[in-house]
């Protein structure tokens, strides 16, 4: 029996390119299927919830949402896993080589950043390591994401004194991603337990949502 094709969303503001983007890795790697395109923030995380491909493909610079373009479509992607129960993962693919927004969308979880440069083989080759957990970054851009991460570890922050223990350890499973079951199964509590206490975190953090808190987290390097 033949592997599953790696699912692939190819997220561009310019149509023409996400068709000729689509159909160059089509046609070098046939286990790869482009299952959509999108063109801005909302019809790119709609889509990503209604497809749930394996990878993103995903221009940084997009129209829509609240202005975060590229690193909003990636930050949403966290709440996401696929049928076969892995998370959905975004690959930057951009004109822009410029640290900012390299930084912007690899903390808002993007696995890698190439440029549109990069040869059709080279891109096939990223999308395959990044739909197995790989990082994957042009060259030169790695330098960005080595210097920007480099260095020891933050000191905790301050806020995490408002958490009991046990809400920390809810707070840090749900920011990666867990459901509520799957949290409560890890901790050994009931899904309502979970609940309970992800709202007491919320609260204390005033943050709004699993989206806001998963950003808090990754933003202050606790998971």
């Amino acid at each position: 029996m033949s592997a599953r094709p790696i699912r692939v969303l190819v997220v561009d503001d310019h149509r023409i390119f996400a068709a000729g983007v689509s159909g160059e890795i089509t046609a070098h790697d046939p286990g790869l299927a482009v299952v959509g395109q999108a063109d801005d923030v909302e019809s790119a995380i709609a889509a990503a919830q209604r497809l749930r491909p394996d990878v993103v493909l995903l221009d940084v610079h997009l129209p829509g949402g609240l202005g975060g373009g590229g690193a909003e479509v990636a930050d949403a992607l966290h709440e996401l896993t696929t049928a076969a129960g892995e998370p959905v993962r975004a690959l930057a693919l951009s004109v822009s080589d410029a640290e900012d927004d390299v930084l912007a969308v690899i903390r808002a979880g993007a696995r890698g950043y190439v440029t549109k440069s990069i040869l059709p083989a080279d891109l096939v080759a990223a999308i395959r390591r990044v739909a197995e957990g790989d990082a994957v970054f042009s060259p030169r851009l790695a330098g960005f994401v080595l210097d920007a991460f480099r260095g020891t570890a933050p000191p905790v922050p301050t806020e995490l004194d408002l958490l009991s223990p046990r809400e920390q350890e809810v707070m840090k499973l749900i920011a990666r991603g867990y459901t509520y079951r799957e949290a409560g199964s890890a901790l050994f509590i009931s899904d309502r337990t979970v609940e309970s206490h992800v709202s007491s975190v919320l609260r204390k953090l005033q943050l709004t949502n699993r989206r806001e808190l998963a950003r808090w987290a990754r933003d202050r390097r606790v998971i």
